[in-house]
């Protein structure tokens, strides 16, 4: 688990969710305006936080580490508000840039999992 840090699974993380979620909603539209907005809506961090809740019940201990050390990395935000989901949704990046070097078989289960959780809807 140490090849990376957890800030660095984030950030991997970050890429994998936002490239899954992408992948979804060009299948959805070609509108520019319609990608964006459903986009923006999967892969904030108030979203993310939710995903992370949803998905607790099936994390195994080593999982559940890695969240709990990612929720806890120092981060940029001051406000309060923003800084709960914020933190929750660094933990839900790790884990997936986590599953993503190490484990791509639960990623995609995990995917799979949260797929019918997304906001893909066209507006």
């Amino acid at each position: 688990m140490e090849d990376m840090s957890l800030r660095n699974y984030a950030y991997i993380g970050d890429a994998v969710w936002e490239l899954f979620i992408r992948e979804k909603t060009t299948r959805l539209t070609c509108n520019a305006k319609e990608l964006h907005k459903i986009t923006t809506n999967n892969v904030k961090a108030s979203f993310q936080a939710e995903l992370l809740h949803d998905m607790e019940d099936i994390l195994t201990c080593e999982e559940k580490d890695i969240a709990r050390r990612a929720r806890n990395l120092p981060i940029p935000i001051a406000r309060r508000q923003i800084q709960t989901a914020y933190r929750q949704a660094t933990a839900f990046e790790a884990l997936v840039g986590f599953w993503h070097m190490h484990d791509n078989e639960r990623l995609n289960c995990i995917f799979n999992r949260l797929e019918d959780k997304l906001l893909i809807t066209k507006s």
